[in-house]
């Protein structure tokens, strides 16, 4: 399969039902309310028959919109991508030259920082595209970048990422719609740009029609469209699913979003959080006065009440008349306690439903405890991001392979080994520094530990050279061994003096 050269639907229908999960998912995610309300239009009710908060028609023209979205969605997106890439993962192969290398990799291009973004939008979109291109012009070297679910067509044999084609539309000062796709094949890369309207593809034109994509026309081969990789065996792109199965499309090889069932629990949050802004607004106080307490501020600009004025005039007030008490106060009471466990409630569900444990958003106990101990308590997140690793690793691993490949290939390095990267995730819990010095002070108070033993604790990152450089620095400043040991004494001679019968020992013994 290649590039269409007819006009088709756009995006095709064969996963119209997964993009449709993904706009609602992004519409939380994002958190506009705009885009939320446009998305309930036609969906308006809950499956309990009520009418969703983001289900109501928007207010009048010149009306205040009072409803309040929390960004529960976008918290849980990035608490998953915090608990995965939080610490950068290490990369490592056997090969010096070629560790050497894919460190400059992955420290030039800034990977950990890529990952971090990529496992946000996996986690709100239900996967995410890594894919490996290069532009010399930049960068001697090929770059990692992350493509959204939602602007990607995979196709997939026995569940394997066979080829993709990615698509984004480009600026246009009119009603035609531009699209640049992009499709990967194993060995090569395709270019296309069409033109059309918002749901159809339209025809396809040269590249050189619209500017964003005219340079692209020097790097294309003979064919015209297409980027040899010089890696026939390889495709330059990994999918990445956040979790499977998708529970919705059951059998679908895109992974499902953390927000899957828990958009109502969403919507209810919100509702919660309207209801007490709204207690709020009513619960300001407000003096009810009777007619005759305002003072005139001349025809045609209404009457005002004083609130400040010490001494009062007799008024000529009627007993009988509405108001005539005088001056009442009105301040409605304000349901903290009822909104706010309720919203606590409703978080702890969401979260719950995600994957997540409660202490990992703020919920339960906020006294500062060790590692160990938050791991204990968030047990529900660490094991989700385990699960969620082991969907990463192989993923990353290949397009890490992929850039050692192509570096080659492309004359970027001279590296000749070629060995897939092995994957360490770091920790999510970095242990308490007080922690770490107390557990020192107590190995070093039982000499239960070398310094080299010691250092390894406290930089657990640092590789060996580095370890027994700064143990041999600790040893000198200490003095526990001689900062020359060309200016050390000898030892004295700790051997016992021998007896003159020792001495004669061995003669009376011959004798």
């Amino acid at each position: 399969m290649t590039l269409p050269e007819t006009d088709i639907p756009w995006p095709p229908p064969q996963f119209a039902a997964e993009y449709a999960a993904m706009r609602v998912d992004d519409a939380w995610y994002a958190g506009d309310r705009k885009r939320l309300s446009e998305v309930y239009a036609r969906d308006q009710l809950r499956p309990d028959g009520r009418r969703r908060l983001w289900g109501r028609r928007p207010p009048a023209p010149g009306q205040r919109d009072t409803r309040l979205h929390i960004p529960l969605a976008a918290d849980i997106a990035n608490t998953s991508a915090s608990l995965l890439f939080s610490e950068p993962p290490t990369f490592t192969v056997e090969d010096t030259a070629t560790q050497t290398r894919l460190d400059e990799l992955t420290e030039a291009g800034g990977v950990a920082n890529t990952l971090l973004e990529a496992a946000e939008v996996a986690a709100a979109l239900g996967g995410v595209f890594l894919r490996v291109t290069w532009d010399a012009s930049l960068a001697a070297r090929p770059l990692l970048t992350a493509v959204h679910a939602d602007s990607a067509l995979p196709e997939f044999r026995f569940g394997i990422l066979s080829a993709v084609t990615f698509w984004h539309e480009l600026p246009s000062e009119s009603a035609t719609v531009w699209r640049h796709l992009e499709r990967h094949e194993p060995g090569r890369i395709l270019h296309g740009l069409y033109q059309g309207d918002a749901d159809r593809l339209g025809v396809r034109v040269p590249l050189v029609e619209h500017p964003a994509v005219a340079g692209l026309v020097d790097s294309l081969g003979e064919q015209g469209d297409a980027i040899e990789t010089g890696l026939p065996d390889a495709l330059t792109v990994a999918y990445v699913p956040n979790m499977r199965p998708n529970r919705a499309h059951r059998g679908s090889p895109l992974g499902r979003s953390d927000f899957q069932g828990a958009h109502d629990q969403f919507d209810a949050l919100d509702t919660v959080w309207t209801s007490w802004m709204r207690d709020i607004r009513l619960a300001r106080a407000r003096l009810i006065v009777p007619d005759g307490y305002l003072r005139s501020n001349g025809p045609g600009n209404g009457a005002s009440f004083d609130a400040d004025r010490e001494i009062w005039q007799t008024l000529n007030i009627p007993p009988t008349e509405t108001g005539a008490a005088g001056i009442t106060l009105s301040q409605f009471a304000i349901r903290v306690a009822e909104h706010q466990q309720t919203a606590e409630a409703i978080v702890r569900q969401a979260v719950q439903s995600a994957g997540y444990s409660a202490q990992s958003f703020g919920l339960g106990d906020a006294t500062a405890v060790t590692a160990t101990e938050v791991v204990a308590r968030e047990r529900r997140s660490m094991i989700t991001r385990d699960v969620k690793g082991r969907y990463w690793a192989p993923a990353l691993a290949d397009m890490l392979h992929v850039m050692l490949r192509l570096d080659r290939a492309l004359g970027f390095s001279t590296v000749a080994v070629d060995e897939r990267p092995h994957i360490q995730f770091g920790d999510a819990v970095s242990e308490d520094p007080q922690t770490t010095a107390q557990t020192l002070a107590l190995l070093a108070q039982a000499e239960a530990a070398s310094t080299d033993t010691k250092v390894r604790i406290l930089h657990p990152d640092w590789s060996d050279e580095q370890v027994q450089a700064e143990g041999a620095r600790i040893q000198k400043e200490t003095g526990a061994v001689p900062a020359d040991p060309l200016q050390a004494t000898s030892l004295p001679d700790r051997t016992p003096p021998t007896t003159r019968d020792e001495e004669t020992l061995p003669h009376m013994r011959s004798s």
